[in-house]
């Protein structure tokens, strides 16, 4: 965040003036006292460097008693490319006011990614990809992220290896069950996914 924005902003929220007065200083810190992020501001004080891109933009159609109502609907991913990601989803009947309200919602989102190298087949010890099998589901699509060895890259649809990438993930083997060609269904599954390299406890959680 710049000293700009910085000033603009007025935390709504105890974690909020928590991070504005410097006493917390660290999305670690943040997820490990079980906050949940409330403000987007939050994100942009913590990860200046995060990054954004658009994952798919569409034009939803709702039948009122007023008659046909039209909103474009925006999926965007937000990460970065360090082990934190996020996806949102904004709604409005202007394109880019979809995709800045899809941004917002994104940051709302970010999840921490553990990544190690659990592959059998490598063991450099650097974080390069999934440390162990994990899958996600949205709607019909089932995603499954294996570790890959060094070097493999992402062996994945260009939708997955967008959001893999954002969230870190440099080589990674994919399965993938259900309609892909739903792209929201597509990205969320491989978001909840990398969600679930967290909620998944090791013995090493176990340690100490």
């Amino acid at each position: 965040m710049t000293e700009e924005h910085a000033e603009m902003w007025t935390p709504r929220t105890t974690l909020g003036r928590i991070i504005r007065e410097g006493k917390i200083t660290s999305l670690e810190e943040v997820f490990s006292q079980g906050y949940k992020i409330q403000e987007p501001e939050i994100i942009d004080a913590l990860v200046p460097n995060l990054q954004q891109e658009v994952i798919t933009t569409s034009l939803v159609q709702k039948q009122t008693d007023a008659g046909e109502k039209s909103r474009f609907k925006a999926l965007v991913v937000v990460g970065n490319y360090d082990g934190y990601l996020g996806i949102g989803v904004g709604k409005v009947k202007q394109v880019r006011t979809a995709i800045q309200k899809g941004t917002l919602d994104a940051k709302l989102h970010v999840v921490p990614v553990r990544r190690g190298c659990g592959s059998w087949e490598c063991s450099c010890g650097e974080p390069h990809t999934v440390p162990f099998k994990v899958t996600g589901k949205c709607g019909s699509v089932t995603i499954e992220l294996l570790p890959a060895p060094r070097g493999i890259g992402i062996v994945a649809g260009d939708v997955a290896k967008t959001i893999l990438a954002f969230a870190g993930i440099k080589d990674c083997w994919t399965r993938v069950y259900g309609s892909t060609r739903t792209i929201p269904s597509f990205a969320l599954a491989t978001y909840d996914a990398l969600r679930n390299t967290y909620r998944v406890v090791t013995p090493k959680d176990w340690v100490g």
